[in-house]
């Protein structure tokens, strides 16, 4: 069980030192006006919110998912061991004990080996499309509610020109539902190990990390790979996409299907780096 736990443990705290080593990386690459989606003006005076308070913020909603996972390690540790001693005193009165001691061990988590890799693969697959499915829906469902988008959600719509540290600027509340409860559906439904789970969950938070970063950088491979992106994700974070590409982090299958997907096209800004245009906005 301890082995166990320790991956549980990393799953939770490395996603946390990815997001500020990766966007750390994006703080260092300076300002890169030639690849920015917005200009420093643009930022400087729609941004409501300083650098420091994201910061801070960011803060405190990973110590508040920190808090909620170990709880729910804690309360999982308690029940597991209960059901392990419960099958323990079951088994002396069985003569089949071989039987027991490896039923025993694979509930305490001891023997449970990691799985070939294409089964991990699937098993990223499958939960990519469960995190998927359940934050379009809740971060929808938060636009739509006038309460949660004032109370909640527009804490995170302060800023109007994402970057990187700010990609978890969120109300805690909202990273309970959306990142916490999401993860543990994403984790729970696709069957994958809890050390699987450290990877899988380092690269959601890279991801997201990426998509904020207002930046269209060339040979970026997440945007090879992803239509759901920083311009995608950038149009939803202006005021006439607010109700259009809700999908994050991984496809945007959701908001083709709902009718909810905001087309763009990139442009070049003569003063330098690129513009998501919305086509429909186009004349």
């Amino acid at each position: 069980m301890a082995f166990a736990a320790s991956d549980e443990l990393l799953g939770t705290f490395v996603p946390v030192a990815v997001y500020w080593v990766y966007s750390g990386i994006y703080v260092l690459l300076g300002d890169l006006e030639n690849y920015r989606l917005h200009t420093k003006a643009e930022e400087n005076a729609k941004n409501i919110v300083s650098k420091w308070t994201v910061v801070k913020g960011v803060l405190l909603q990973q110590a508040f998912q920190i808090a909620v996972s170990l709880l729910l390690f804690t309360v999982i540790t308690i029940l597991l061991t209960v059901l392990i001693s419960h099958r323990r005193t079951h088994c002396m009165d069985r003569t089949d004990r071989s039987r027991c001691v490896q039923v025993i061990k694979d509930e305490s988590g001891a023997a449970r080996p990691q799985p070939s890799v294409p089964v991990i693969i699937a098993q990223f697959i499958v939960a990519m499309f469960v995190l998927d499915t359940w934050q379009y829906f809740m971060h929808r469902y938060m636009h739509v509610n006038k309460f949660l988008y004032k109370h909640v959600h527009s804490k995170h719509h302060t800023l109007v020109v994402p970057y990187a540290f700010g990609a978890l600027y969120n109300h805690p509340l909202e990273g309970l539902l959306l990142d916490t409860i999401g993860g543990a559906l994403a984790f729970l439904v696709s069957g994958m190990t809890p050390r699987t789970g450290i990877f899988f969950f380092s690269f959601a938070t890279v991801k997201t990390v990426d998509d904020h970063c207002g930046l269209w950088l060339p040979g970026n491979l997440l945007h090879v790979f992803f239509s759901n992106n920083s311009a995608y994700h950038d149009v939803h974070h202006q005021l006439y996409g607010s109700k259009y590409n809700f999908s994050q982090p991984f496809f945007v299958m959701w908001d083709k299907i709902l009718g909810t997907y905001m087309p763009y096209s990139l442009e070049r800004r003569k003063e330098g780096g690129f513009e998501a245009r919305p086509i429909k906005l186009k004349s």
